[in-house]
């Protein structure tokens, strides 16, 4: 879960965003996280729900 979680906080947020205030906002946001190797100490609920949120808001705003 870790790694797929990782592989998915890797992405580049300047690809999204473009015209939408939601999006530009997620993508603000994305920069602002935490690096992807401090995955391990969140709880793996948290790391599945975090990693669905984040697959779904990047496929909504590309």
């Amino acid at each position: 879960m870790a790694v797929a979680l990782a592989i998915l906080l890797t992405g580049c947020a300047a690809t999204m965003g473009a015209g939408d205030a939601g999006c530009a906002s997620y993508a603000e946001a994305r920069l602002a996280r935490p690096p992807a190797e401090t995955v391990a100490e969140v709880p793996p609920d948290w790391a599945d729900w975090i990693a669905d949120l984040d697959d779904r808001m990047t496929g909504t705003c590309r």
